[in-house]
């Protein structure tokens, strides 16, 4: 008698397992992914503020704007003569 009971109470959580279990993987995999978003999400944030300062630096300051325009995409003054140094090999 109380084999069958054991038996009964072990099926019973055997088949609970079975139904809930699959959710609740889900539900952890969504909580992981959750997580990763909310951290990208941060970084994003960080990156954008840095990316807005630059917008901003670039918009009112003249000799910093040159710099860049001058470094990064090779712009010169009218009159000058750019010349490229090549690495030696």
């Amino acid at each position: 008698m109380i084999i069958k009971k054991f038996f009964w109470i072990f099926a019973a959580g055997i088949i609970l397992l079975i139904i809930y279990l699959p959710g609740y993987t889900k539900i952890q995999e969504l909580r992981d992914r959750n997580k990763d978003l909310l951290e990208k999400n941060k970084k994003l944030k960080v990156e954008n503020a840095l990316l807005e300062n630059e917008l901003k630096r670039l918009e009112t300051n003249q000799v910093y704007r040159e710099k860049i325009l001058r470094e990064k995409m090779g712009v010169v003054r009218k009159g000058e003569i750019p010349i490229k140094i090549l690495p030696e090999k």
